[in-house]
């Protein structure tokens, strides 16, 4: 017993003086970090001069500090705001360059049916004479329907094209038989013969074959970009989680708490809170992959010389082709189809002059084939390019975000902030996307709830690229809204109503590593008055029992 009550007194006696220096030293000063959080647009009210002991602390570690709760809080909340701006400045910037795509195909195409249309209208005005300018209105009709088409109205191609063809076909029956009185009924008995006539040859099919190829992927292309930037604008709105703000504040300003404000985190550690904060967003990396590539694919087929210049460039030769080929074979024709139709009785004008106009089309129109031009190569090439390069793009911000703000230089991975102190990051660098993350160490996510928004994204990026594909097929697409056509086929899609708030990640039970705090790096902070109270029961205790046993 005397041996355990000398012992006592000893351990006393040699710690009362460590912690006795300690109390005579000064606090450390917080002025830094009153410029710094001042500079941030907060007001000093309540900021310590001085620091001040961090058991009040829910984020940062508790040792001593210069941040009071609301200061926490204040800076937790700002650093969510500023990485949700840096998300949408990263997706504005992709967004501005798949614009910047879509205008110059957009712009392009609109520009080769113009030329198109233009060429066709100075071709048969000097071809085909006043059988084109009492016409016009059917050439002119095509051309209006392929533009709506392409922009996506719901117009059915194959539809136009027959029906372009019937019209024509009536059109010319009308001004080659002038001579005879025709109304209405016959001339819907003459379209409807089109078929077992064939009066055009080959020529619509063959057009039909090459215009529904070129428009159906021309139309899908630019679609696919116009729902690349709706994604990446949604997702890029899609608010941070709570968990996500708290590993921000914690790798961000929690050095300044600690006094150590030129303190940058460790690569690993910004690398695990990036993957954690945008797990949902790597989710999309399989499906926009998928659809950049669809989409590459796709524009390979503008290229060549049954591209999209040499397509819309022909129609006014392919045309033209088709009535030469009708007039040929007039008789032929006209015979067919009064025996179909019936006779037709005389008095109506008189014929037209239509042999004078087939031989100057035989003569001009042969010649007005243009050659495909190299924009087309151009636009290519630069968007395939761009495609390739934004492939990564959700799986590489984690990586983009940490470039410029993570430790670096000689020494740097033994000095960098880790979550806790100047110290190496020993956990490893997790991988990417959701699932990932179940044991990531710095934000806690239940990766059995994903984020709705995103998974409604991605489950748009997954119909564009159904249809791409179908486009690469000359298979006709319906380009409906598909904002709200999402399924419940996406794995973790929950039913209950608190999927539709956004994203709600919520901490799980998983095996993290054991994290263990840092003792205060300043080693001249003031210490508390009750560190000594341990020590001085048990010396008062020893004394009671020495003076009782005399």
């Amino acid at each position: 017993m005397d041996s355990f009550i000398i012992a006592a007194l000893v351990v006393c006696s040699l710690t009362a003086p460590a912690y006795g220096d300690k109390g005579t030293s000064k606090a450390r000063s917080c002025s830094d970090i009153r410029v710094f959080y001042s500079g941030k647009g907060f007001s000093l009210d309540g900021v310590p001069q001085s620091e001040i002991s961090g058991e009040h602390l829910r984020i940062c570690p508790q040792g001593y500090t210069c941040c009071t709760s609301g200061m926490e809080d204040n800076l937790a909340t700002l650093s969510r705001r500023e990485m949700e701006g840096l998300l949408k400045d990263a997706g504005r910037a992709l967004q501005t360059s798949l614009t910047g795509q879509y205008k110059a195909f957009d712009g392009y195409f609109l520009e080769l049916l113009n030329r198109s249309a233009i060429s066709l209208q100075e071709t048969f005005t000097q071809t085909w004479g006043s059988l084109y300018s009492q016409n016009s209105q059917v050439f002119s009709d095509l051309y209006t329907d392929l533009r709506h088409y392409y922009r996506g109205s719901n117009v059915n191609l194959e539809e136009v094209l027959n029906e372009f063809w019937a019209r024509l076909l009536e059109k010319l029956f009308y001004q080659t038989n002038k001579q005879y009185f025709i109304g209405e009924d016959y001339l819907e008995c003459v379209s409807k013969q089109i078929d077992t006539l064939r009066p055009f040859g080959e020529t619509p099919r063959t057009m039909k074959m090459m215009v529904t190829r070129t428009f159906v992927a021309a139309r899908s292309f630019v679609q696919g970009l116009v729902v690349s930037g709706e994604v990446v604008r949604k997702v890029s709105q899609v608010q941070l989680s709570q968990e996500c703000m708290r590993a921000m504040m914690r790798m961000t300003y929690c050095p300044h708490c600690r006094g150590m404000a030129s303190a940058r985190p460790c690569a690993n550690y910004c690398s695990n809170v990036m993957k954690g904060c945008l797990a949902n967003q790597a989710d999309l990396n399989t499906e926009w992959r998928h659809l950049a590539e669809t989409m590459m694919q796709v524009a390979d087929r503008f290229d060549g010389p049954s591209g999209v210049d040499s397509v819309v460039l022909s129609l006014p030769y392919r045309i033209s082709e088709a009535m030469l080929t009708m007039m040929d074979n007039i008789e032929a024709i006209n015979s067919k189809l009064f025996q179909a139709c019936g006779n037709l009785r005389e008095g109506g004008t008189s014929s037209t002059g239509l042999d004078e106009s087939m031989k100057r089309g035989k003569v001009i129109v042969e010649d007005k084939l243009g050659s495909s031009s190299s924009r087309m190569d151009k636009l290519v090439s630069d968007v395939t390019m761009r495609l390739r390069e934004l492939q990564p793009y959700w799986v590489s911000l984690p990586s983009i975000l940490c470039s410029d703000r993570v430790a670096t230089g000689t020494g740097a991975e033994d000095k960098c902030w880790n979550g806790m102190s100047r110290a190496r990051y020993l956990p490893e660098v997790m991988g990417d996307g959701l699932a990932s993350q179940i044991n990531n160490p710095e934000v806690e996510i239940d990766i059995t709830k994903p984020d709705m928004t995103i998974r409604q994204q991605i489950m748009q990026l997954k119909i564009m690229t159904h249809r791409l594909k179908n486009a690469l097929n000359g298979q006709d697409v319906d380009f409906q809204d598909t904002s709200d056509d999402v399924s419940g086929s996406g794995s973790g899609m929950c039913a209950d109503d608190m999927c539709s708030r956004g994203p709600r990640l919520v901490v799980p039970v998983t095996d993290q590593p054991i994290r263990y705090a840092y003792p205060p790096e300043n080693k001249k902070v003031k210490a508390s008055a009750n560190q000594n109270l341990p020590c001085i029961a048990i010396y008062l205790l020893s004394l009671l029992v020495l003076l009782l046993r005399r």
